[in-house]
């Protein structure tokens, strides 16, 4: 083998690292809609957006969906525990200001229209 193509062949793996490494770094969008009609009418449409970058990366752009997804992270299952007994907690008390209210228009309803003192 002549070492001209040696040196092309050797240089190949190292520019296909530096390729990916640029890809990983700076991020890839590659978009694209496929459409399906028949006689000029529309039957199905479909958009394709992909991404391709580091995860660094696509933490900095404020793409972490995998973070919350519960199938994919334990500490999303931890957040959505959280949130369910945080909406209990705003249920209960919502429940209990109702149970208030109500009991407060019955009184001022009894009294004839004026506020019932109970002190």
């Amino acid at each position: 083998m002549p070492v001209e193509q040696q040196l092309q062949h050797g240089n190949g793996p190292s520019n296909l690292v530096d390729v990916l490494e640029k890809v990983l770094d700076k991020g890839v969008v590659i978009a694209g809609d496929i459409s399906v009609g028949i006689a000029d009418v529309e039957l199905l449409t479909i958009k394709i957006r992909l991404i391709v970058s580091s995860v660094d990366k696509a933490k900095e752009i404020g793409m972490d969906w995998w973070e919350t997804d519960p199938y994919l992270s334990s500490k999303a299952t931890e957040k959505t525990t959280a949130l369910e007994q945080e909406n209990k907690q705003l249920h209960e008390r919502l429940n209990a200001l109702e149970d208030k209210l109500s009991k407060n228009e019955s009184t001022t309803q009894s009294t004839g229209g004026e506020k019932y003192d109970q002190g």
